[in-house]
């Protein structure tokens, strides 16, 4: 495991180890929706929407939106995070001419593609209309001119892309809100060709555990009881079992830790607020008192602040890479060579 330590006061990185009518909309034939939520096996086919309700879609899609607004230009932890997933792709011998992102950080994804992969047509999808009329108007800033771009308005949950068109998916952040997760990877290993590549990275369950523990104890202080404050993630042994449940092959997961100091517990929900990963649970609680809310932030400053005042928060991010079958890939590239150094 990797550890990374950055100031988000100052935005520098320390590495310790290595509907309007202006966007063009380009709709793909859609592959009908999987759920495991019923099965075991993984390999289901349900045209209905997913039974596993965990999170509230028209909250986050509303979060998003918001989050287009508040994003931060020069996020240093969300383009380290997007720059090390796409590095993988130099690891690679094999080109994705085409490629699909979802959610997630889309625009931190296409400034760090800088020629990897050998890209030439990028196809960027998000609940958001917002969010992708940000990206768009902020093309020209990315240096990938020579990339085809398409802008798709769509669900990960239900994804609008024909089976086995695209080179590669990519996900920075932005899966582990889905419903049903291995649901989701289902339908994006039908969207690949037979030797594309899936590579998406998630938040894992050690992620902001300082304000678990903060948010725990305010909570038992001031009501009595506690309430999910921060949703639920997978944790680092579930995450190659996802891969398997949705069928690739040869998965791999590499986990990196993330510490982002800030100079309070408000800029920490100001930066959450800014990048649309605030509490989106459907059994959550609509209301937080304020003296629980000043609890929280007074005890997590006197838990965890550091001699200069700053706190800390972690962000555990798991990254996962896969491809849909192994059998194309021994023909064109060495496989065990190739995941020596991705993993």
């Amino acid at each position: 495991m990797r550890r990374f330590l950055f100031s988000q006061t100052s935005c520098s990185l320390l590495r310790r180890q290595r509907r309007p009518k202006d966007i063009p909309h380009r709709w793909f034939l859609s592959s009908a929706s999987f759920s495991t939520a019923e099965y075991d096996d993984g390999d289901a086919f349900q045209s209905s929407p997913s039974k596993v309700k965990i999170f509230d879609r028209h909250l986050k899609r509303t979060q998003r939106d918001r989050a287009a607004w508040l994003l931060r230009p020069n996020d240093s932890f969300v383009h380290a995070v997007a720059e090390n997933l796409v590095d993988r792709l130099e690891d690679c011998k094999k080109t994705f001419p085409t490629a699909l992102c979802l959610g997630g950080s889309l625009q931190a994804v296409r400034q760090m593609l800088r020629g990897r992969g050998a890209i030439q047509k990028f196809i960027m999808m998000d609940t958001s209309y917002d969010m992708l009329k940000l990206c768009k108007s902020s093309q020209l800033d990315s240096g990938n001119e020579n990339i085809e771009t398409s802008y798709v308005v769509g669900d990960e949950e239900f994804l609008p892309i024909k089976e086995s068109s695209v080179d590669l998916v990519i996900s920075c952040l932005g899966l582990h809100w889905t419903n049903d997760l291995p649901g989701a990877m289902i339908q994006c290993k039908l969207a690949l060709k037979p030797d594309g590549l899936f590579l998406a990275a998630i938040l894992g369950g050690e992620t902001l555990k300082e304000l678990r523990i903060a948010c725990t104890v305010a909570q038992m202080e001031r009501e009595g009881g506690i309430s999910p404050r921060v949703s639920p993630l997978a944790q680092v042994r579930d995450a190659g079992n996802l891969l398997t449940r949705a069928g690739f092959a040869l998965p791999g997961v590499d986990v990196d830790e993330y510490v982002v100091r800030y100079k309070s517990a408000l800029d920490l929900i100001e930066h959450l607020r800014a990048m649309g990963e605030t509490n989106a649970l459907l059994q959550r609680t609509n209301i937080l008192k304020r003296e629980t809310a000043l609890a929280t932030a007074a005890i997590y400053d006197s838990m965890f602040a550091a001699k200069d005042g700053t706190i800390p928060a972690t962000f555990q991010v798991s990254a996962l890479i896969s491809i849909p079958r192994a059998v194309i890939w021994k023909k064109r590239i060495c496989i065990p060579s190739i995941f020596c150094s991705l993993i």
